[in-house]
């Protein structure tokens, strides 16, 4: 009887062939990777420099890079360190003591605090719709601050009874339920018809608030509220927005120390929605249940783009890795199962380094939504074979901190940016 032999992975020569050319990171679609955008104007028409967080975690960041890159404004990029993955810069300090992200300037003039940005660039640049200003806008401004306020009294408060944690969601879809009102009384998907800096101002928290309620509380924004589900799908036709768009494994990792903690309300839907973003399978739902994470469905290059990502920062994901050297062939065997679908059993021992990596895939930081997932499944799907310990994981993602994401290891042995695994 003839035996079955297992695959052996692909080469790093041959998984190099396979991967998706490096995108036009300045003319080309939105990128967390780029540091300069100019959208077909020459270099002499850069006026602005945004200062932002290498990760694209930090929401004030995405608020202005997203209205930066909807207006089509040349702009340079630089990329500070959020405090809870690692130690700011001390360039930047010298330039804005207080640390504060974003931080922008407009011809010479270095302006903080997300709000004064926007205005600052309307004022330069012209306005996306109504002017920040508007009384309409002003009233849905206000709105976000509601929101925000519920979510976090929400999400944000330990030991919460189950008398607390029902008063919590209902004040939270109150809030939400006017969001829905405010998209639906307008003449098409967005607050006030047409995209603007009124939907700019929601989309970063309103983002984290899909994530963080799915993986804490079992509640899925988007099922709940129809309007916001379809806001969202109008935000995910954009290639402006899909270039900042985290997903959910992202969120709820780096949210617990940006908001001094988020927390779990325990109960069955909670846990399984949580057990289901951590690992998998991805997307969370089953059947031909809407996704709640994105309405849009994967590109045909999400697997090679994952490759590509990997590829790039591969001798820093060795090193970082708890079996270091060790990880070479497992890692192999991962991509190699990531672009051929067959199953590539690892060595014994590999499911605890497969797994770290899993878990430190950050989206949009190193790779868009559909590759991570895709990235994700195969690296869970290899480690699943271990033949020593199929169910071990790797090291438990801190809550307290980020130091796991330290990027400075990346930007040492790279010139680009931080990749997976940071």
């Amino acid at each position: 009887m003839e035996s079955c032999v297992p695959p052996e992975p692909l080469s790093w020569e041959a998984l190099q062939a396979l991967a998706a050319p490096e995108p036009d990171l300045v003319e080309g679609p939105t990128s967390a990777r780029a540091s300069l955008r100019l959208f077909g104007q020459p270099e002499s028409a850069v006026r602005v420099t945004l200062y932002r967080d290498h990760h694209a975690w930090c929401p004030y960041c995405q608020k202005v890079w997203l209205w930066l890159e909807e207006r089509r404004i040349p702009y340079r990029i630089r990329k500070v360190t959020m405090f809870c993955y690692g130690e700011k810069e001390a360039w930047f300090k010298r330039l804005v003591p207080s640390g504060m992200l974003p931080a922008l300037e407009l011809d010479g003039r270095l302006i903080t605090e997300s709000d004064r940005i926007l205005e600052a660039l309307e004022q330069a640049f012209g306005t996306l719709g109504p002017s920040l200003k508007e009384p309409r806008v002003m009233q849905l401004r206000q709105l976000e601050r509601l929101l925000f306020r519920a979510w976090c009294q929400w999400l944000c408060v330990p030991g919460l009874s189950e008398e607390q944690e029902r008063r919590g969601e209902q004040s939270f879809d109150q809030y939400a339920g006017l969001m829905a009102e405010a998209i639906t009384s307008g003449p098409g998907p967005f607050l006030l018809g047409d995209l603007s800096s009124a939907d700019v101002v929601f989309v970063p928290y309103v983002e984290r608030m899909n994530a963080s309620l799915a993986y804490e509380k079992g509640y899925l924004l988007r099922r709940r509220h129809p309007p916001i589900d379809r806001w969202f799908t109008a935000l995910e036709q954009r290639s402006t927005y899909r270039g900042t768009q985290s997903d959910f494994h992202t969120h709820a990792h780096d949210l617990p120390p940006q908001m001094g903690g988020c927390h779990a309300s325990g109960k069955p839907e909670q846990q399984r929605l949580a057990s289901r973003i951590d690992h998998g399978p991805w997307p969370i739902v089953d059947g031909d249940q809407s996704d709640p994470e994105t309405s849009q469905s994967e590109p045909a290059d999400a697997a090679t783009v994952a490759l590509a990502r990997v590829l790039k920062h591969r001798p820093t994901l060795l090193l970082r890795n708890p079996q270091s050297q060790a990880f070479e062939r497992p890692l192999r065997c991962a991509l190699s199962t990531l672009i051929s679908g067959v199953p590539c059993p690892p060595p014994p021992g590999s499911a605890p380094g497969l797994r770290y990596l899993r878990d430190r895939i950050s989206v949009p930081r190193d790779m868009p939504l559909h590759a991570a997932r895709r990235l994700r499944q195969a690296l869970e799907a290899v480690a699943s074979l271990d033949p020593q310990g199929p169910g071990r994981q790797g090291p438990a993602i801190p809550r307290l901190h980020r130091r796991d994401q330290d990027p400075l290891p990346f930007l040492r042995s790279q010139p680009a940016l931080a990749g997976a695994g940071q």
